[in-house]
């Protein structure tokens, strides 16, 4: 259970239940008004070296951004929701934009009015919509704080027109394991092999809860989906990910193996991280290489095409062997 450093707060929270809430619930952590969880200006003075010890604070705030965004992977919008980042500490994060800015979780307190948006926009679509409410955190990570996936959920289930989707890196579902949720909610369960998770997504759950955990929610009539991402092309990453694939094959359940879908993401590293984990994790391997990474603009890398070619051939010849049955819904 994560317990944090300190609470900076913005004052606007006591308005709402939720911010009420937290604030009773933390009572005994120290905590420090400020004027906007988007800039805080002692977050903006730490050095990389402080990166893992920035992520012990909790911001809560109040969402002022309300925009969704058109997505045409497994969703029809990207909507900003409840959180925004993360406890843990992935290497690879894409949340990293800006380590000052993007890094700690930011908890936001008005709730109704954001899964109202998303209500109101169902309601008038003439055709099902699906709803990415996880793109900007982990929804199952921020439950264990808020209960506000919970309380999605049940003021979710009965809209006709539509469908909420997150992915997770963690295993702590049995809170949402009870409720009726109509078949409203699809989760999609990040995997990766064993040796990435313990070297690279600090702080998140192992193989074996995730898998746990997918099975359990199958079992509790929840939609499945599993994300293999990223996938990183470390020196042995196809004998890695063979075994990962397999032991999913052998662990999933027969209801999660009938309708399990898939998502399959080559990392995207940047500068930020490199500056970030070389000073933060500087006994951690490093992700960049600069003979299979490329610019992609910006300060990113990505794998070169001849790689990737490579890679997507041998994921989808290894998921067709033990697989054949589940559909790829892309790789990227």
């Amino acid at each position: 259970m994560f317990k944090p450093k300190a609470i900076y707060y913005e004052k606007e929270i006591l308005k709402y239940p939720l911010g009420k809430e937290l604030m009773e619930k933390y009572k005994e952590i120290p905590k420090i008004e400020i004027e906007n969880h988007n800039n805080i200006e002692e977050m903006r003075k730490k050095q990389n070296s402080e990166f893992a010890d920035m992520k012990r604070n909790l911001i809560i705030g109040v969402r002022k951004t309300h925009k969704f965004v058109e997505n045409h992977k497994t969703s029809d919008f990207l909507v900003p929701y409840t959180s925004s980042g993360c406890t843990a500490a992935c290497m690879y994060c894409y949340l990293v934009c800006n380590y000052n800015k993007c890094a700690y979780l930011r908890l936001f307190v008005n709730r109704e009015q954001m899964l109202d948006k998303i209500i109101k926009t169902a309601n008038k679509s003439e055709k099902e919509l699906t709803f990415e409410i996880g793109s900007n955190s982990d929804l199952i990570l921020e439950n264990s704080i808020t209960g506000n996936l919970v309380w999605t959920i049940e003021n979710f289930k009965d809209v006709n027109n539509g469908l909420l989707t997150l992915p997770t890196k963690f295993d702590m579902v049995d809170p949402i394991l009870p409720l009726d949720h109509k078949g409203k909610v699809i989760i999609r369960m990040s995997v990766n092999p064993e040796e990435i998770i313990n070297k690279v997504e600090f702080g998140t759950s192992r193989l074996k809860g995730r898998i746990e955990a997918i099975n359990k929610l199958k079992e509790a009539g929840y939609k499945i989906g599993i994300l293999i991402a990223p996938v990183i092309m470390v020196d042995n990453w196809k004998q890695l990910y063979l075994e990962l694939i397999q032991r999913l094959n052998k662990e999933l359940s027969e209801k999660v193996k009938n309708d399990v879908f898939f998502e399959i993401i080559f990392m995207t590293y940047s500068y930020v991280h490199t500056k970030i984990n070389e000073e933060a994790f500087p006994n951690a391997i490093n992700l960049y290489n600069k003979d299979s990474m490329t610019g992609r603009g910006r300060g990113k890398y990505g794998y070169k095409k001849e790689l990737r070619e490579d890679g997507e051939e041998f994921f989808r010849v290894q998921m067709k062997k033990y697989f054949p049955n589940n559909k790829i819904e892309y790789i990227v």
